[in-house]
């Protein structure tokens, strides 16, 4: 589990930020992270730049030793608004949770390569060195083993991957879980792997239209259903068939014109298409008459992009991760954000401690349903930008709770916390009357 996450020198991101999942107000001391992280800002506060700078170092350390090519420098965005910054290294650090053992992982990068990466863990809650790398000079922990391989791995690690990247490629065993045999290096990659997410636009591409991306599992697949059935859009099953060629024909093609013999063919391209066999995920709606099963392309853009995010919600729930969700309010009704947000913070729903972060313009969210918080206190941030155009990430916990009682939604749209739009009213005015006059003339 994600315990912190730091960065610097990241889009709007000059200063280094935290984003720190410690419980503050939790009677569970088992409980070492929150399990849901609400982020609410402006438009351009930045919120969705700190879940890009998560993601930007997830895919750095999966992808770095084969995306980046040594001598063309590094595909960084660091803050523009000043000039030193562009040459600034930035870097970027995660404190997590790995059966049962906190590690932490970071490294330092600049626009021509890698400058230093670490990763640590606290056995016993002692720390311990597993590797400590600057440039291309590496320090081994005492523990390390294989460290003869590890070394030659040094070696061949370009300036422009991590180590972390290029370990793993050698490491073609199967996963297993965390606790079965703790391996530092390798637990540390796997985290990474299973973090998903997701950005604004939502494509729809994304969503499989066979049953490669169903989820195999009893339990995510009643996630899945239990999400699509609360979110009312007609739903009430998705069930897996085996396709055909007349099947094939029937739906997705426009019957041929007859040929010379005045006989009609096989559409065309349904041979080719309906050769081979394979199964397709449909969507059963409930009938007058019973059930009956749609496509995905006739369900609605609204639906597809909220199946999409099911499906991730589903697989993230059953197995463990992180997901991360930018402008989650984008896809969801606030009841139905409020329903995922309860799956995740449910130990019944969410037995693995999966965390979920997100985005979201949704004061409603920082309200109640039924006199329940939806979000905690310890799980609500901001982000806000200063006139330097730079951003700051700070919790709802650094101001004082009301005695009274606090409504928080209405706290937020007064501007009480801070991170909400600067409008002025009198610019809206004049834009509208220079607006009316440009029109006036034109019509002469």
């Amino acid at each position: 589990m994600l315990l912190s996450f730091r960065f610097a020198n990241h889009r709007s991101f000059r200063d280094e930020q935290q984003l720190n999942l410690t419980p503050a107000y939790r009677d569970d001391e088992d409980a070492r992270a929150v399990r849901v992280v609400g982020v609410f800002g402006a438009n351009a506060s930045g919120k969705s730049n700190c879940l890009h700078a998560l993601s930007f170092m997830r895919r750095f350390v999966i992808f770095s030793d084969r995306e980046v090519e040594p001598g063309l420098g590094v595909p960084r965005e660091p803050y523009r608004m000043t000039p030193d910054s562009l040459d600034a290294s930035s870097h970027y650090v995660v404190d997590i949770e790995l059966g049962g053992v906190r590690h932490t992982y970071g490294f330092t990068l600049d626009n021509d390569g890698v400058l230093n990466e670490w990763l640590y863990h606290y056995p016993l809650r002692r720390k311990r060195r597993v590797f400590e790398r600057t440039g291309d000079s590496y320090a081994w922990g005492e523990e390390s083993s294989q460290r003869v391989m590890l070394e030659r791995i040094a070696e061949v690690t370009a300036p422009t991957a991590l180590f972390l990247s290029t370990v793993s490629r050698f490491d073609n065993r199967p996963a297993g879980p965390d606790e079965a045999s703790p391996e530092p290096l390798r637990d540390t990659y796997r985290w990474f792997q299973k973090m998903s997410s997701r950005h604004q636009p939502h494509s729809v591409n994304r969503i499989p239209l066979n049953g490669s991306g169903w989820p195999e599992s009893g339990a995510s697949r009643s996630t899945l259903i239990e999400l699509l059935r609360a979110a009312d859009v007609g739903i009430v099953d998705v069930v897996e068939v085996t396709t055909t060629v007349t099947e094939e024909a029937a739906f997705s093609f426009a019957p041929s014109k007859p040929n010379r013999d005045g006989k009609v063919g096989m559409p065309r391209n349904a041979r080719n298409r309906g050769s081979a066999r394979g199964k397709r995920l449909k969507f059963a709606h409930q009938g007058p008459v019973g059930e009956v099963l749609f496509e995905l392309a006739e369900e609605s853009t609204g639906t597809q992009q909220l199946l999409g995010l099911a499906i991730e919600a589903a697989t993230v729930l059953d197995g463990g991760g992180t997901m991360c969700v930018d402008e989650i309010d984008a896809s969801l009704h606030p009841l139905l954000t409020a329903k995922l947000i309860g799956l995740f913070q449910s130990s019944v729903s969410n037995p693995r401690h999966s965390q979920l972060i997100f985005t979201s313009h949704d004061a409603a969210l920082l309200g109640t349903i039924d006199t329940e918080e939806i979000l905690h206190r310890d799980e609500i941030w901001f982000a806000e930008k200063d006139s330097e155009g730079a951003s700051t990430l700070y919790p709802l916990t650094d101001f004082k709770p009301r005695k009274e009682g606090e409504n928080r939604q209405r706290r937020y749209l007064n501007g009480n916390y801070g991170a909400v739009p600067d409008l002025s009213a009198y610019l809206f005015e004049q834009a509208i009357a220079a607006r009316g006059q440009a029109d006036d003339e034109a019509t002469e």
